[in-house]
């Protein structure tokens, strides 16, 4: 029988680090940029300030919310179809960056791609949860719990945004893994879905120019390999020990998108390989007390929360810090908890308080 436990305090105290030092590492990252655009260097940093209070809202009130209780159908398959229509609704809106990403309400945007991904893992933690026994059934349990991804999935794509559509697709695959799921379902899942990708990767012009570029970043360095070419020149050049808080150049109009995408490179820069290593730590601690989270319970509804909400953060911070360094193509994927930005912020810290609250509960 389930009983009242102490909160993790690794978990609790590994997110809000990340939370604090993320805030310092957007004010070095933005003040320049902030200050040129807008007259105040701290602009990012009062809106960052903003939303991680928003999140941390959200964080310790649903520490002490009871888990089981997000466990009904009508609940979920409402959180679904709301963040479909908003997924939905975002293409009868202006574009912004080119990509139909957001919904704007006055000086606030929000990103319904972030609702998703802890919608569908309500969604695959409750549907799957009584079905372990029957994750072989392709055809009445296989399907019905994809069948939400694939619709997102292909949604966020449509937006642009192929990376958040991945990551979606990475965290059902875990979930899945962790129900049992055979193997070849996994060959018969890529293989369904290579002539789409092919479509996406080499029949669209910019992603192919981008997967040239990250292939040998300097046959284009002023045009689609300049991210990843800039992202390079400041890890290389932050050696050891860093440059320095605030010290960094890279971040003076030359390294894009500085403060959201590419913030560890700004980490790294500064921080040098020292701060770097703290960071990627600091993630490999949330994913192992997140598992330990799931190991440790008999509820197989929060194991599946668990496992969905840690696989989340990690494959988010895999692939961020991978573009980071070269070792994946460039996608707009934000590093959880670091990265400037409102929707993934809060989304992060909200999950993350069920997470802690499931800790709370042993058996």
């Amino acid at each position: 029988m389930a009983k009242h436990s102490s909160t993790d305090r690794w978990l609790f105290g590994v997110t809000m680090l990340l939370v604090f030092v993320g805030l310092a590492m957007v004010y070095s990252a933005s003040a320049i940029v902030a200050k040129e655009r807008y007259g105040s260097e701290t602009t990012f940093l009062r809106h960052q300030v903003l939303y991680a209070i928003i999140g941390l809202t959200f964080m310790l009130a649903l520490m002490r919310f009871d888990y089981r209780k997000l466990n009904r159908q009508a609940l979920i398959f409402a959180i679904l179809g709301f963040t479909c229509i908003l997924l939905v609704a975002v293409f009868f809106l202006d574009r912004s960056h080119n990509t139909h990403r957001w919904l704007k309400f006055g000086i606030l945007s929000f990103q319904p791609s972030e609702l998703a991904k802890p919608a569908l893992i309500l969604f695959m933690a409750h549907f799957l949860s009584t079905r372990l026994r029957a994750i072989t059934d392709w055809r009445h349990t296989l399907i019905p719990a994809v069948a939400p991804t694939a619709v997102f999935c292909l949604l966020i794509v449509a937006q642009p945004d192929l990376g958040t559509s991945m990551t979606c697709a990475f965290i059902t695959a875990a979930i899945l893994c962790v129900c049992g799921m055979e193997w070849k379902y996994y060959v018969y899942a890529v293989l369904f879905s290579l002539p789409l990708l092919y479509v996406l990767l080499f029949r669209t012009a910019w992603r192919l120019r981008r997967l040239l570029a990250f292939l040998d970043p300097s046959r284009d360095p002023q045009g689609a390999g300049y991210h990843i070419f800039q992202s390079l020149i400041a890890v290389g050049t932050g050696g050891m020990r860093g440059q320095g808080y605030m010290e960094g150049k890279q971040k003076l109009f030359y390294l894009p998108e500085q403060h959201t995408d590419f913030i560890f490179a700004v980490i790294s820069e500064e921080l040098g390989l020292i701060g770097a290593v703290i960071f990627v730590t600091a993630f490999a601690v949330f994913c192992y007390r997140g598992l330990r989270a799931a190991w440790n319970t008999r509820d197989n509804f929060a194991r599946l929360l668990a496992v969905g909400i840690t696989a989340m953060i990690g494959i988010q911070a895999f692939f961020n810090i991978s573009v980071v360094l070269g070792l994946l193509p460039t996608k707009g994927i934000p590093l959880p908890f670091v990265s400037y930005g409102g929707s993934s912020l809060i989304v992060s810290l909200a999950s993350v308080g069920v997470l802690l609250n499931i800790t709370q509960q042993t058996d």
